[in-house]
This record gives C-alpha cells, sequence and structure tokens, in this order.
C-alpha cells in the first residue's frame, strides 16, 4: 500500500520466519485457520486462490477470488483513491474477521498513532482498543512525521469487537476480532485507503463521505 512519496504502509515480504517483521503483515488477512488459511498475503503458510477479472476499465478495476476449497469468495475493487474488499461467500459454519497488520508512515514506531470513530481523540500506537466501533466503523492510522493516514472503514454496522493492540514490528487491527476469535459470520464490505490530512475532523468527513 503505498503512498504518494512512495513509502509503503503494509511492508509486506514473504521471507519465511520474519514474522510480525514481514510475512505476517498484510489485508484483509481474514481466513487463517478458519476452513483454511486464505485471503492473506501470500507467505509460506497461506493456501492458493482463483482469480477472475471482471471489471476492467480506466477508474475501475474487479477481481474476484475463490479459496481452493470454493467454500469461499472475496471480492477486490479497485478505485483511484482506493480499495474495497468484500468477503461476498463465506463458508458455512465458519467466521472471519479483516485485519490491517502493517507499518504507518513506512514503520512502527512511537511516533504513530491512531484515530477512530469512537471519539476525537489522537491515540499513541501503543495503545489498545476493545470494543465496538460505533457507526460507521473506522480507524486511521498515522505517523508524526507523514501529512496523510491510512484509514480502514467497515460500511456495515455491527455489534462485534473490533480489536487493536501493537507489535513491535507492526499494527494488529481487526474488524470483528475479539482478542484472537474471530466474529464476522456474514457478507461485508470494507475499504482501505489514504486520506491526505492528519485533521481529525477532515479525516472523519472523508472517511464517512464514503457511506453517505
Amino acid at each position: 500500500m503505498v503512498d504518494k512519496n512512495g513509502v509503503d504502509w503494509i511492508g509486506f515480504h514473504n521471507e519465511l520466519g520474519s514474522g510480525w517483521k514481514g510475512e505476517y503483515r498484510g489485508f484483509p488477512n481474514s481466513i487463517h485457520r478458519q476452513d483454511g488459511s486464505y485471503f492473506h498475503a501470500l507467505n509460506a503458510k497461506t493456501e492458493l486462490s482463483s482469480s477472475v477479472v471482471e471489471i476492467e476499465s480506466n477508474d475501475h478495476i474487479r477481481i474476484v477470488f475463490t479459496s481452493g476449497n470454493g467454500n469461499w469468495e472475496g471480492q477486490w475493487d479497485f478505485y483511484p483513491d482506493r480499495c474495497d474488499f468484500t468477503m461476498s461467500r463465506v463458508s458455512s459454519g465458519y467466521k472471519y474477521w479483516v485485519l490491517y497488520e502493517g507499518v504507518p508512515g513506512g514503520e512502527m514506531d512511537e511516533t504513530d498513532y491512531w484515530f477512530c470513530s469512537a471519539d476525537s481523540d489522537s491515540h499513541p500506537i501503543e495503545e489498545t482498543h476493545e470494543a465496538d466501533l460505533p457507526s460507521p466503523e473506522w480507524i486511521a492510522f498515522g505517523d508524526a512525521n507523514a501529512s496523510r493516514m491510512i484509514y480502514l472503514l467497515q460500511h456495515e454496522d455491527d455489534e462485534y469487537v473490533d480489536g487493536y493492540y501493537s507489535r513491535p514490528y507492526m499494527t494488529v487491527f481487526g474488524f470483528g476480532r475479539d482478542v484472537k476469535e474471530k466474529r464476522l459470520d456474514t457478507p461485508l464490505t470494507f475499504s482501505i485507503g489514504f486520506v491526505e490530512s492528519t485533521d481529525y475532523a477532515k479525516v472523519k468527513k472523508e472517511i464517512e463521505a464514503l457511506v453517505d
């Protein structure tokens, strides 16, 4: 997830054993040991999916992924200003979460912080969150040295815990993540993108405009 300055805010690489330093990072990282391990950045433990390009134009590309076992389907819609991920088919009897495991501003450090829909405070990157985000559900991560933030948005409201905690080398935020339990069990849509501001009011306005 590269910004206008060439900085990657996810920082995935698939070196076996790199853990939080690379191979765990990604989005949506949604199916993990739940009827398979799919829709995660391709590391040694990710199972393969097939893909079909359904829309291809200058301002919209849609790619639909089907898990190797045929039980999950995820739809990616790429736009000039953001990417939408829709879990369009959920394996019967199973649950998932949607994660951002990344590096705000290119590196996880004490200059990072986050905003969310629950309040207008700037929270230090080490501060945890373990509660359902109020509608519209969103969180944004920033770096004191960057003029933008990366945001995650869940388009539909629910009452499940949205959990965040930090690791030494990456964020671990999940819609529907209740500690280590997955809670989501219906088709839902999520967005990831950049806001070219670090002002809470402007960040909030731009993100929430996506669900108006």
